[in-house]
């Protein structure tokens, strides 16, 4: 077979060789240790909460190690193609800081950055293999396909086009160039030399060493219509972009040996690979891969949902690195970006997707915010998500930051809020408009006894009083009125007592903010006001009978 003249036949129109690659794209002037990583998904319009994992990973190698992370999107697909995916996608990943330091949307040396523009640069290496013999044009149609997998399932053989099912593997020239003449249409294959007997050993960065089996399956580098498969233009794409690291799934695993099968055959460094593991979901007590489908999966629903940003992204390092958890409790007010990630700590095994335990972390995360942060964040979600609210909530902005510093900024932070969404419920008291009883007063007390003591705290009430001012007031009202001034007396002898002195605080509570768990007292009735607070309680007392 003359392999060049193939070559020809099939790529008249392609002057550019490997060299010419080589030299357009060289080697880049990083450290020596810097890693360049990149994020490749297809412009189908759904951000996945899962490619949050080798996404992160792959900023952090390069970030932490002055390298480059870049973004590259493959969309040779065009089926799956959805409009205005790829501004929906960078739109979404730059609210959880991923940021691309070039790419689509950013540019760089290294483009075009979209695989559909990138034809020229495939078919160069494509002639280049056909010209070494290691490619070659398969005409069989959909019809002889069909037939040859019937076959193969009949006798039980492994699936694919190899061995004697390889119709045009070494098809002769003339029948070929009489094919081609005509006008037949035809894929690319690879001619692979691989042997299922054989194996590999293989090294992954996550899963350590690791042993698969050799790929004997002349698979299709380019389609009918000239646009390469992912398998041939990704390999093309990570050497001429000079990917140091590939971080994916490892539901690509099973693809692994073709792929290291192009990189020997086009003569490229292997870069290193990671192959993480999915994330799971339990559903009915079982352990499944979290899927398009599932609730949860799409980055979408937990903003709206009202999680920060912040808090999926501690989540995840908490996810990607054992020891994260130890290193946040030691160093609270840290920045994410500081902790040492290292592949080290990963997991080889699936991770869990564990709602509660994102509650905990959001929980705490939203704890340890300043106050003018959490209004920032919670009114760009609210603008979205409740505008009507918003308009309440933002109207006097100083007003609502002192609801939002209650407790804010002490060793033992309140944690009321978990995610923006129960910033509402939580301040809601605060608004007339929005205020209601949700409360009511426990039975085994006297309604007499209740009016009694919010009359006397109302009739007594001053709000220049200092706190412990205004709670010796209460503590002298239960007492007057046969309730516990201190708890430990109480618990030493309840029969002695109507109640404690937590039961009057609680009448007042119940009164003034219509809840029974509300922020601190004192501080809520001196945000809303002497004249509120009183006209509060004096419903209250009209109202019991």
């Amino acid at each position: 077979m003359d392999y060049a003249y193939l070559a020809e036949l099939l790529f008249p129109d392609v002057k550019t060789t490997p060299e010419d690659m080589e030299k357009r794209y060289p080697p880049r002037n990083l450290p020596e240790d810097a890693k360049v990583t990149r994020f490749a998904p297809s412009p189908t319009g759904f951000v996945h909460f899962g490619g949050l994992f080798p996404t992160r990973v792959g900023e952090r190698l390069a970030h932490q190690s002055g390298g480059v992370f870049f973004l590259r999107i493959e969309d040779t697909d065009m089926k799956r193609k959805v409009e205005g995916a790829e501004e929906n996608l960078i739109s979404i990943l730059d609210k959880y800081n991923i940021r691309f330091d070039e790419g689509v949307g950013k540019g760089g040396d290294y483009g075009p950055y979209r695989q559909s523009e990138r034809c020229e640069i495939y078919h160069t290496y494509a002639k280049y293999l056909v010209q070494n013999g290691m490619a070659y044009p398969c005409f069989c149609t959909e019809e002889e396909l069909c037939a040859i997998r019937a076959e193969q399932e009949a006798l039980g053989a492994d699936p694919g086009y190899y061995g004697k099912w390889a119709k045009y593997r070494d098809a002769d020239i003339s029948v070929i160039e009489e094919k081609i003449k005509a006008g037949e249409p035809y894929v690319l294959r690879f001619r692979s030399n691989g042997n299922v007997e054989n194996k590999i050993k293989f090294t992954d960065l996550v899963r350590g060493d690791i042993e698969i089996t050799e790929n004997d399956k002349d698979h299709v580098l380019l389609k009918s219509d000239g646009i390469p498969v992912y398998h041939f233009a990704h390999v093309v794409d990570d050497h001429l972009m000079r990917t140091t690291h590939v971080v994916r799934g490892e539901e690509w695993l099973p693809s692994l040996p073709f792929h290291l099968q192009l990189f020997r055959a086009l003569g490229f460094k292997m870069p290193k690979f990671l192959h993480i593991s999915q994330i799971m979901k339990l559903e009915n007590g079982s352990k499944k891969k979290l899927s398009k489908r599932d609730n949860g999966a799409s980055l979408a629903d937990y903003e709206a949902e009202g999680y920060p940003e912040i808090s999926v992204i501690e989540y995840i390092m908490i996810l990607l690195n054992s020891n994260y958890e130890e290193w946040r409790m030691q160093n609270p007010d840290k920045n994410y970006e500081e902790f040492p990630f290292s592949l080290k700590k990963m997991s080889s095994s699936g991770c869990l997707l564990d709602i509660d335990k994102l509650n905990d972390v959001s929980k705490n995360t939203v704890s340890r915010m300043d106050t003018d942060t959490v209004y920032e964040q919670y009114t760009a979600w609210a603008q979205k998500f409740d505008n009507d609210f918003y308009k309440i909530f933002s109207a006097n902005a100083e007003y609502s930051k002192r609801i939002l510093s209650i407790g804010r900024g002490t060793q033992k932070p309140r944690k009321d809020i978990t995610t923006w969404r129960d910033v509402k419920p939580y301040v809601s008291l605060f608004f007339d408009e929005l205020f209601e009883m949700q409360a009511t007063f426990e039975e085994k007390f006297d309604k007499r006894d209740i009016k009694k003591i919010l009359t006397e705290f109302s009739n007594g009430y001053d709000e220049n009083d200092a706190m412990d001012v205004w709670f010796g007031k209460m503590k002298d009202i239960a007492a007057q009125n046969g309730f516990a001034a201190e708890t430990k007396a109480y618990k030493q002898n309840p029969d002695d007592y109507k109640g404690s002195i937590g039961d009057v605080s609680m009448f007042v509570r119940i009164a003034v903010t219509g809840k029974t768990n509300s922020p601190d007292l004192y501080e809520v009735m001196h945000i809303i006001g002497k004249e509120r607070t009183l006209s509060r309680i004096n419903s209250v007392i009209s109202s019991l009978k």
